[in-house]
């Protein structure tokens, strides 16, 4: 059982890798995708931006009553601007983000493309001489790469702004004070690091997204089969990745 549930990932990992192959080999030929990534930008950046800037707030707010009452009463709120910062910007935003808007990015890539797997569009993009990894792969994954990144700074800004609001109204923290915390804790590199990750955790996401998509067979039942197979890897991949990635910025 192991050794073919090892086989099935080496497989489905080698076959991820020449999609991607495929779509950088076409993706770059004329005519031109910049139309469809736009659009695909909406779609994944866009549309996601209302559920990242509240779901983003209230973590922070949740993390700066943590890092207030899980320490000293007084250490842990003389230090609750740090805390919330250094936390959200290194590793909630990026993470969380990727958790949060990857289920709903995997998915739509996933009915999308099995829809039209299901109803041979591919086959007809295949017998009009185009390339389904650069109609389909190309625009998504570069959208993603982009818009991942974005998501994540405007999560870092507002979940910091999520635990202003506590300090402010529970802790009794004046504004001045909180942000010069911010400041102290945070510098530029943080803010890069956690775009660095959020560039990759798009990467994973949309290309698992599209992959299952493509091999999508069976009618409705199979679409639904592979949404939940690549709303799942998307995670894994996600989770896995964030360990690799942060060992390595630490490293360098």
């Amino acid at each position: 059982m192991l050794k073919r549930m090892i086989q099935n990932a080496s497989e489905s990992l080698g076959a991820a890798a020449l999609l991607w192959r495929d779509s950088l080999k076409y993706g770059f030929r004329r005519p031109s995708e910049f139309g469809a990534v736009v659009a695909q930008m909406d779609e994944i950046g866009v549309q996601s931006l209302v559920m990242v800037v509240l779901f983003s707030f209230f973590v922070g707010m949740v993390l700066a009553v943590q890092v207030a009452y899980s320490e000293a009463n007084f250490a842990g709120r003389a230090m609750i601007g740090i805390g919330v910062a250094l936390a959200i910007t290194r590793e909630f935003g990026p993470l969380l983000t990727a958790l949060l808007v990857g289920g709903r990015v995997t998915a739509g890539i996933t009915s999308v493309i099995g829809s039209m797997a299901v109803t041979e569009q591919i086959d007809a993009i295949r017998l009009m001489g185009a390339s389904p990894a650069k109609k389909l792969v190309f625009p998504r994954v570069t959208a993603a790469v982009i818009m991942f990144p974005l998501l994540t700074i405007v999560a870092d800004v507002v979940g910091i702004l999520g635990g202003l609001v506590v300090s402010l109204a529970d802790i009794h923290m004046t504004y001045d004070t909180y942000l010069s915390q911010v400041d102290r804790a945070v510098d530029l590199g943080d803010f890069l690091h956690g775009m660095f990750k959020a560039g990759f955790f798009g990467f994973f996401i949309s290309l698992i997204g599209c992959y299952y998509g493509l091999r999508v067979t069976g009618g409705a039942e199979g679409v639904g089969r592979s949404v939940t197979k690549a709303v799942v890897a998307s995670s894994i991949s996600v989770i896995v990745s964030d360990y690799a990635l942060t060992k390595l910025l630490v490293i360098l």
